[in-house]
């Protein structure tokens, strides 16, 4: 199972799906992982680590990378949405979604959690990521929108022009047997023209932005306390796990 985001209308106020957890779930696993991973040996964990939560044999976990520059593609995404293919390695990604870029200075998200036990459906699941991201971004005073039809969370930018928008953070996710892999991935300061090799999601009409690109200068641990703080409020408890995924 893969989901594009759906519409959740959050930016308007109207009501999202209520989060139901079962009662007294355990913890989930926080991991960070230093330096960059690389994009197969991520794919390979979180594809295993999900079929052994859907086992019982282990505990979810959402696990927070950087990698190398390299772009992915999602179920839905457009070979002519590919501008430069010779530019960075493509991976498909067999998340929903399209074509998105990963590099350092992204922080990229990956939730792996029994999705039909704590939140009933997969709608709920993807407002709730987006809440995290809205959340995080408030922490440092940006104000962070979605949009119906469009992926991800954005950023107004009205001194570009009237109507002008940018995307600050991507959301694609996986589901099997209830379990979900892929996730979110943030722009703190990667190098923007990174993204020129691609449609962005297959949206040519904005662009995408970072915090350091709004005048926001925060370290990537800076923004890893908020998303802790962020995830919490919508799951519960996160413990820092004692060993990071390889």
């Amino acid at each position: 199972m893969t989901a594009d985001t759906p519409s959740c209308d959050l930016a308007s106020g109207a009501n999202h799906p209520e989060v139901q957890r079962a009662p007294a779930l355990p913890p989930i696993a926080w991991a960070i992982s230093d330096g960059l991973t690389a994009y197969e040996d991520a794919l390979r964990f979180m594809e295993t680590r999900a079929e052994a939560i859907a086992r019982g044999e282990a505990g979810e976990l959402i696990w927070l990378v950087e990698h190398p520059p390299l772009y992915t593609a999602g179920t839905s995404a457009r070979p002519q949405d590919l501008l430069e293919p010779d530019r960075f390695p493509v991976h498909p990604a067999g998340r929903g979604g399209q074509y998105t870029y990963h590099g350092p200075g992204q922080r990229v998200v990956y939730v792996m959690i029994n999705v039909k036990r704590r939140f009933g459906d997969v709608r709920a699941f993807v407002c709730a990521l987006e809440r995290i991201v809205i959340a995080t971004l408030e922490r440092f005073n940006v104000r962070g929108e979605t949009r119906p039809g469009r992926v991800g969370v954005w950023v107004r930018r009205p001194e570009k022009g009237d109507g002008a928008e940018d995307k600050i953070a991507a959301i694609g996710i996986r589901l099997r047997r209830w379990v979900s892999f892929h996730g979110l991935a943030i722009n703190v300061d990667p190098d923007l023209a990174h993204f020129g090799g691609i449609v962005p999601c297959g949206i040519s009409e904005h662009g995408v932005t970072s915090f350091e690109d709004l005048g926001r200068i925060v370290s990537m641990a800076e923004v890893d306390m908020a998303l802790k703080a962020a995830f919490e409020a919508e799951l519960g408890p996160v413990e820092r796990s004692p060993a990071t995924p390889r």
